[in-house]
């Protein structure tokens, strides 16, 4: 199971930060952390449910790792693993992570896919985001697949969709011309672009797109 103790700074001051596997003991301060990261009028449908949380400790407990300071969950990272080849990736949120539920995990598969990082708000100053990620890439590692994928949103993409198509919205996030809050976010965590894919989540910003990024295992050769 997952572990580590690291210090993460709040300015100046370090703080020690613990990441672990979540429990079903911890699911009360998941749900919380939902709630907080994504108040209403988000609907509180899609915030995660005990049914999706006991789901993913007991179908693949090693992709649910939580962060906790001063013994307070501050965010969370779930995922699943599929197995998927490159070229194969056209899929929306729902069908490839069974809408949360992650039925569809496959211990067989190469890829660590990310099915939701969540940080509360009071947390984020911390880069909390950037080293859960990470742990998911020891998670990778340890578990000898070939690569972790996961798609994100592009709430900057509506600003500009009247002149750019989505391609070239992110060729210019890529050449440093635009900034995306959650591309930008995820290439300075080194996740590297595959390719944007239509109608992945509902999401009025990105136009219903997702981008797709990956962090290929370095100790694995395709």
């Amino acid at each position: 199971m997952f572990y580590k103790e690291i210090y993460v700074y709040d300015n100046d001051k370090p703080v020690k930060a613990t990441f672990r596997n979540y429990t079903k003991d911890d699911f009360g301060q998941l749900i919380r952390v939902q709630q907080e990261a994504f108040p209403p009028p988000f609907p509180e449908d899609l915030w995660w449910n005990e049914e999706q949380l006991t789901n993913h400790i007991s179908f693949f407990p090693q992709g649910a790792i939580c962060v906790e300071i001063d013994g307070r969950i501050a965010g969370s990272i779930t995922g699943l693993i599929v197995n998927m080849e490159t070229g194969d990736e056209d899929h929306s949120w729902a069908e490839i992570t069974d809408n949360g539920y992650i039925r569809n995990h496959d211990p067989e598969g190469n890829t660590l896919y990310i099915v939701d990082i969540c940080i509360s708000p009071a947390y984020r100053k911390l880069g909390l985001g950037k080293w859960m990620m990470q742990s998911m890439y020891e998670t990778v590692v340890q578990l000898g697949l070939e690569r972790l994928l996961g798609g994100g949103r592009m709430p900057g993409f509506h600003r500009h969709s009247a002149e750019l198509t989505i391609n070239q919205y992110v060729a210019k996030v890529l050449a440093g011309e635009l900034k995306d809050p959650v591309v930008s976010f995820l290439l300075r965590c080194g996740r590297t672009p595959v390719k944007p894919v239509a109608n992945y989540l509902e999401d009025e910003e990105s136009l219903n797109y997702g981008m797709l990024m990956e962090w290929r295992n370095p100790f694995k050769r395709s």
